[in-house]
């Protein structure tokens, strides 16, 4: 296994024989979930790669699994199932946040409209790095707020500060599509991408300078890219030669630190 690499093969495979345990820092990946899309002709065996993923992860680590639904007469939720089979084969489902689609929803002529998917928050043991993302706060400085009545039952105000910024929800909106997901053309080449900067927002979250981020599916290889424009060592591995080639071209457009494998 060389770092900064892009290599062709079976997510299974590939971390059964070529990574050792508890190597994985950080996994920001999307599965190919309930065959809405084909990629060559690739079969996606959740329980199989969700159990890879784990041996590989080290104790503390996170794996940022995004998934939506198949939407067909009723919500499939295989998203819960996969969150609850990632429970049963050790991780604990740190959190449970939205990628909110800020345009270009799926439309449904009688329910609302769907825009958004899931990233469950799977982590190996406690996360070992969380650096909170934070947004300004509407109100901020000294103002003054009642505190407790004491006995005699009169209201005394006491300063406060209100911060100037705060940790964000987990809803996180992006605009999808040129523009929005990226500015790299090729990328939508793929299938199905996610944006750039939902990849960028879950390694500054979940990981360090210097730590090893992998995306098992890497497909255009947002991950890897991202990663490596942040300063962490990545890994992408992909069943598809033409997706690697896809994410191989990205990541040289910006001159991404890349070995060949």
């Amino acid at each position: 296994m060389q770092k900064n690499s892009f290599y062709v093969a079976n997510a299974v495979d590939f971390m059964r024989e070529s990574m050792p345990s508890d190597c994985v820092d950080l996994t920001v990946t999307s599965p190919p979930y309930e065959n809405l899309r084909n990629y060559d002709g690739y079969e996606f065996d959740a329980e199989a790669i969700l159990a890879g993923l784990f041996r590989v992860t080290c104790p503390g680590g996170v794996v940022v699994w995004v998934v939506g639904d198949k939407i067909n007469g009723g919500r499939s939720l295989v998203s819960f199932e996969q969150a609850l089979l990632a429970r049963d084969i050790g991780f604990t489902i740190h959190d449970v946040m939205i990628y909110q689609k800020k345009n270009t929803p799926f439309m449904r002529s009688n329910a609302y409209t769907n825009c958004f998917e899931f990233m469950f928050i799977l982590s190996k043991e406690k996360p070992k790095t969380f650096n909170p993302l934070k947004q300004p706060t509407k109100r901020h400085g000294m103002e003054t707020a009642v505190s407790n009545k004491g006995p005699d039952a009169v209201n005394r105000k006491v300063p406060v500060e209100l911060k100037k910024e705060k940790t964000r929800t987990n809803i996180w909106p992006y605009a999808v599509g040129l523009g929005g997901s990226t500015n790299d053309r090729i990328a939508f080449q793929h299938p199905a991408i996610f944006p750039e900067k939902l990849a960028e927002d879950h390694i500054l979250s979940w990981s360090n300078p210097g730590d090893l981020v992998f995306d098992p599916m890497c497909g255009s290889g947002t991950t890897c890219k991202c990663a490596s424009q942040l300063g962490r060592k990545w890994l992408g591995v992909d069943v598809s030669s033409t997706y690697i080639e896809i994410a191989r071209e990205r990541c040289l457009s910006v001159q991404c630190e890349l070995d060949y494998a």
